[in-house]
């Protein structure tokens, strides 16, 4: 890839999962910290020709305003960020904290309504937020110079949208815009701000971000990349891959049921039902695909304060076998939130701006193996998602460039990341974010 300098806007950049993203590039630029936990650090994506994480430029909109060191101090007091790299970064932090603008709190639900700080919702229509998102990422193009700007959605699920075929075409939703419908969700404005302005989108939460249909029709006019939704990082992790073991075996799966515990802003929000409605929907909506919709299939998540970034699965899944024989498979998932996510974060930001150096615009299906609710694409079997990404490797590995209206299916394997560093010269940028942070 020529453009080696590649913007990076965070909604919610505020958050754990952005905050430990960005001080993870910035570590990886600083030789403090390696990427391990980067798809794109092994085989065979290593044969693309990928932006370096070291050019990366980081800025972002929230409605928090509590400064970036500030989470990954906590951070590092929970062991996510190291010691060694959050010394490092700490003025890439302080620097990236000034590129964090206001953002919106539209139809997100209580939970996150209650901000500590403004929000651009308050005072003007929904049509001068769009503006205003829009206006903010100009002008953090023309301020850094950046060759490409990627959004990334990381802020907290919003409730549903109710009636979301209302806006099924640009029309309509830009229609929405224009009379001030209060229905329409932050994550969706965000979107069609930087559809809109030719940005790439990327929706790694499970709230409604692009998947209106309004919004797909104006990434395939416009031949932008976009993508989502809600990131698998633990327990359906385990599901997409455990599923496809019994279904393979003809075993009878009679029940799966887990039992999610979790602190950090991500599972305050979701103590409130209609921001948990979502993420509940993702997070079962797997089984039902790879094992049938006969079987019970039930999720819990709940709010554990004391575990800050940290969550535990319990899963008990009860199978028969051979002549009605009954058994069960019991494993508990404990992992820290945000050191599973931003790796992946950093992943989609270079895939996504792979694809929109390429004009390949529209949905990303083969990014499924990223997310539990892959748009365009109903295989939720981990293994031949992952075939899907290595399908879209080789084409491009053998120098093709496949027709961007063809879905490619794909995969991936082992190796250590290849790409060219970015410019020494590059500016140091690091900001802060959670896939259940703050907008």
């Amino acid at each position: 890839m020529t453009r080696t300098r590649t913007g990076v806007w965070f909604v919610g950049a505020r958050g754990n999962v952005a905050t430990t993203a960005i001080a993870g590039a910035r570590g990886i630029a600083r030789d403090t910290t390696d990427r391990t936990g980067m798809v794109t650090a092994r085989e065979p994506c290593t044969s693309l020709e990928l932006p370096p994480v070291e050019g990366f430029v980081f800025g972002g909109h929230d409605i928090a305003d509590r400064p970036l060191l500030h989470t990954a101090t906590e951070l590092a007091d929970s062991d996510i960020v190291d010691r060694r790299t959050l010394e490092a970064v700490a003025d890439d932090l302080r620097e990236i904290d000034d590129r964090i603008e206001t953002g919106t709190a539209q139809n997100c639900g209580s939970a996150v309504s209650l901000a500590d700080g403004d929000t651009l919702d308050r005072d003007h229509t929904v049509g001068e937020v769009v503006e205003q998102i829009r206006a903010d990422y100009a002008d953090f193009v023309a301020e850094t110079g950046v060759d490409r700007l990627v959004v990334v959605n990381l802020a907290s699920s919003e409730p549903p949208v109710s009636e979301p075929e209302r806006y099924d075409t640009l029309a309509a939703f830009e229609e929405a815009v224009e009379s001030d419908d209060a229905d329409l969700p932050a994550s969706s404005l965000y979107a069609y701000a930087a559809l809109s302005a030719g940005h790439p989108y990327v929706n790694f939460t499970p709230s409604t971000g692009s998947e209106l249909g309004g919004l797909r029709e104006l990434a395939e006019r416009e031949n932008v990349p976009h993508v989502g939704r809600d990131a698998k990082t633990g327990e359906t992790l385990l599901k997409t891959a455990l599923g496809p073991m019994f279904a393979g075996r003809n075993l009878d799966v009679m029940s799966w049921d887990g039992f999610n515990i979790l602190g950090n802003g991500d599972g305050k929000v979701l103590e409130d039902d209609e921001n948990k409605a979502g993420k509940l929907q993702s997070k079962g909506g797997v089984l039902s695909n790879i094992l049938g919709s006969e079987m019970h299939n039930r999720v819990r998540i709940d709010y554990t304060p004391s575990l800050d970034d940290w969550k535990t699965a319990w899963d008990h899944v009860h199978f028969r076998g051979f002549m009605g024989t009954e058994m069960s498979l019991q494993f508990t998932w404990q992992g820290a939130d945000s050191s599973l996510a931003a790796p992946l974060v950093l992943d989609l930001v270079r895939l996504v701006a792979h694809a929109d150096e390429r004009g390949e615009g529209g949905v990303q299906t083969h990014l499924a193996s990223f997310f539990k609710e892959p748009m365009d694409v109903d295989e939720h079997d981990l293994s031949r998602q992952f075939a899907m990404l290595e399908a879209y490797v080789n084409d491009h590995a053998d120098g093709a460039n496949p027709d961007p209206a063809t879905p490619v299916r794909t995969d991936g394997a082992g190796g250590d990341d290849n790409t060219t560093d970015g410019d020494d010269d590059a500016p140091d940028d690091t900001a802060r974010g959670d896939a259940g942070g703050e907008r």
